[in-house]
């Protein structure tokens, strides 16, 4: 171990030590961003970059498991994301197939996609919906996988599915215009039945929400950290949870 491995141990170990674990969020939004520009910073290409990005995000799970967080959203794929060239697009579906895959088989994790099905290719859907399935039993972190995911869309889905779940209880116009509210709304979110996130995080230095969790965020703190996704490390994380910690939420007031 060289001098500057061992500073940065030593100070991690100080930053934890001085985190008050009864404020840390139960439920953190992660918008893994940087992945193509640390690619170019390193001389690789944005394969690479998000391979190593897609690497990352098994040591995030695992820090969020030691500081008891309950919940941890990952936005992997926008809707976005999806109008990129072919030749970039194909590999990064694969290489999120593959990490949706890691998480089912490390067997600690509760696998759950949010996002649009019916934008992703066949094969993601399955490989998706597969690891949901597999991982229903696990008792640990769950971990909300947006691929394919949107801020908008979400809530256009939502107000949809309300709509027709209502059409099919024979629920006239008038009768849903008076019980329509946020509650009614927010059952029908991808996230339906999970605690909002507390914080969100945002790699890269980029200081915007571009969309994600809109409905959710509404009372969340933001975190924005200027390291690439692929180098965030466990003190950019503890960071995270003092600078959360040290907040007063006041929830709008």
């Amino acid at each position: 171990m060289n001098l500057r491995d061992l500073v940065y141990r030593l100070y991690a170990r100080r930053v934890e030590g001085r985190l008050d674990h009864s404020q840390v969020p139960k439920h953190i939004g992660v918008i893994l961003d940087g992945n193509r520009r640390w690619a170019r910073a390193s001389g690789g290409t944005a394969e690479q970059g998000h391979k190593a990005g897609a690497g990352k995000i098994q040591e995030l799970l695992g820090w969020c498991s030691e500081t008891n967080v309950e919940v941890v959203t990952l936005w992997l794929l926008s809707t976005d994301n999806l109008d990129r060239p072919e030749d970039e697009l194909i590999p990064l579906v694969g290489i999120i197939e593959d990490a949706v895959r890691d998480l089912a088989a490390d067997g600690r994790w509760r696998v759950h996609h949010v996002g649009t099905l019916d934008l992703l290719p066949g094969r993601t859907q399955t490989v998706l919906k597969e690891a949901e399935q597999a991982t229903l039993g696990n008792e640990g972190i769950l971990v909300n996988v947006a691929v394919g995911y949107g801020g908008r869309q979400e809530i256009a889905d939502a107000v949809r599915s309300l709509l027709t779940d209502h059409a099919n209880k024979g629920t006239t116009f008038e009768e849903l215009a008076d019980i329509v509210d946020t509650d009614l709304i927010s059952s029908h979110l991808y996230t339906r039945g999970q605690p909002d996130p507390d914080l969100v995080i945002r790699t890269s230095g980029e200081q915007r929400l571009s969309g994600f969790m809109l409905w959710q965020s509404a009372h969340s703190e933001y975190y924005f950290c200027e390291v690439f996704w692929p180098a965030f490390r466990k003190v950019d994380f503890l960071r995270a949870l003092r600078d959360y910690a040290a907040r007063h939420r006041r929830y709008g007031a």
